[in-house]
């Protein structure tokens, strides 16, 4: 049959050297099927009711903080070894619309276990809306997108390997759901040391979460215990955030109390004192 060629776009391009990075780690799933009940309440109370990303990311990040082989990477140089950081690194997905075509794109935020929720909801909302050129993350991953193959392979394989450069370049771990379309994803790649995915949650607030973790970092019991205690976070030290939502709404925030977007990327908050 006689078709058309199409030209790979520069997300394409993207997305597929992410592939080709994340198809060599040694990648395992381990599931649990949790009931998040406590949670879903205290986010039925609020009004407006802040997104499930915001909410998971903000849990996932005290999880990881608590967990310190969630923050671990396998890179090769100088020779290979694990390297620990001090603080997560979250790598966020998104679609976006650009040039005619659905693009998937990564935005990062630093010491997510640092933010209210609030303010992990403002920087994926500007993340999702802002025009995709106006965002840093973006226009940078584009513009390396048309670049030689070459020169692109090698730039991503030193910063996957170089250990104090990899959180500031990809990250420390990947959140990337489809939920909210009703479906969910069971077989994610990500050249991470964890993706953390979830499915739809019920009337109820029973949802199946996964952590894809590579086994060279850890292994399956070590994150059947995390998620463990995930769910312990999720419906204790964040339910009671959530909670304080209304509370926190009516008192009038002082400038600096928020993340000012700025390009695309949010502004730490200054250190107190």
């Amino acid at each position: 049959m006689r078709g058309r060629a199409l030209k790979l776009s520069a997300s394409r391009r993207l997305v597929g050297d992410l592939m080709r990075f994340s198809i060599g780690v040694p990648r395992v799933t381990v599931q649990r099927h949790m009931n998040l009940g406590p949670l879903l309440r205290a986010r039925m109370a609020q009004q407006p009711r802040p997104s499930w990303t915001a909410i998971f990311l903000k849990g996932y990040a005290l999880l990881s903080r608590e967990v310190p082989e969630l923050r671990r990477a396998y890179v090769k140089l100088p020779w290979p070894h694990l390297y620990e950081y001090p603080a997560s690194v979250a790598s966020i997905t998104h679609e976006r619309e650009h040039d005619g075509e659905r693009a998937v794109l990564l935005t990062r935020i630093k010491g997510p276990e640092h933010w209210s929720i609030t303010e992990l909801e403002a920087s994926i909302h500007a993340a999702r809306s802002h025009p995709v050129m106006e965002i840093k993350e973006f226009r940078r991953a584009l513009r390396l997108a048309r670049a030689p193959a070459p020169i692109r392979w090698l730039l991503m394989w030193l910063g996957l390997n170089i250990a104090r450069q990899r959180a500031n370049f990809f990250g420390t771990f990947q959140l990337s759901v489809y939920s909210g379309l009703g479906a969910e994803s069971l077989n994610p790649l990500t050249p991470l040391t964890t993706l953390l995915n979830y499915g739809p949650i019920a009337e109820d607030g029973s949802v199946t979460v996964r952590i894809h973790y590579d086994h060279r970092v850890m292994d399956g019991a070590n994150v059947a215990r995390a998620l463990e205690k995930f769910e312990k976070i999720l419906n204790g030290a964040v339910a009671d955030e959530v909670t304080q939502l209304t509370r926190s709404a009516a008192v009038p925030a002082a400038p600096t109390d928020f993340p000012q977007l700025i390009d695309g990327q949010a502004r730490q908050r200054p250190a107190a004192g």
